[in-house]
């Protein structure tokens, strides 16, 4: 489950989302180095959901700009590959 928070008058409820995404290097960096430095859970998922917004919701840019925060509620399964 992923929700947003966004201004007035937009759906944000969070939901479950099956999503396969490519994240930008820069992301994927911060997460092994969040890692190996030895950050808990909450920070990798805090990482993991700033990604998630560029590359998801916002496209890079092209869509949702006004969206100010991304979190995970609930996370079943969480899968990245190199």
């Amino acid at each position: 489950r992923m929700g947003y928070t966004a201004p007035i008058g937009s759906t944000d409820q969070d939901r479950v989302r099956h999503l396969t995404v490519a994240l930008p290097p820069q992301y994927a960096a911060r997460l092994f180095d969040a890692q190996e430095s030895g950050s808990g859970e909450q920070r990798l998922r805090e990482i993991a959901a700033e990604a998630l917004k560029e590359v998801y919701f916002q496209d890079g840019g092209r869509r949702a700009g006004s969206l100010e925060e991304v979190r995970f509620t609930d996370i079943e399964h969480l899968e990245f590959d190199l």
